[in-house]
């Protein structure tokens, strides 16, 4: 069963998703970057379901600081959604906390990109928006 922790992740993460998905129709945001959210979030699940598969079966695992910084540069929802379904990294204190860090500073780049005019000019000169 799912740590209360990580279903607090699970239900932050879909809340984030929907106010991104509310963004793009609102126009602060553009729909590339929540599809990118979406797929980083995809990879960043599939990097966590490789390496529980790993850890079962004893083989080479995937450095904690990879897991990281798919979280950092926008896979955390997936993240979060991997450690509840997975029960995977969801008690490692050390990496909670690390994990935490990325989540808040990736939120941090995010706002700025959505609510700054510094940020909202990078973001269409990047992404298009």
């Amino acid at each position: 069963m799912p740590n209360k922790n990580s279903t607090l992740g699970v239900k932050f993460s879909v809340i984030f998703c929907a106010f991104l998905a509310l963004s793009v129709l609102v126009g602060w945001a553009p729909l590339t970057l929540l599809w990118l959210y979406l797929a980083l979030s995809t990879v960043t699940f599939i990097n966590y379901a490789l390496d529980k598969s790993a850890a079962k079966h004893g083989r080479r695992r995937t450095p904690e600081s990879q897991l990281h910084l798919l979280s950092l540069i926008g896979g955390w929802p997936g993240a979060a959604i991997a450690q509840s379904i997975l029960r995977h990294k969801s008690v490692k204190k050390e990496f909670q906390v690390m994990f935490g860090v990325t989540v808040i500073m990736n939120c941090a780049v995010l706002g700025w990109l959505m609510f700054s005019e510094t940020g909202t000019h990078f973001i269409s000169t990047v992404v298009g928006g």
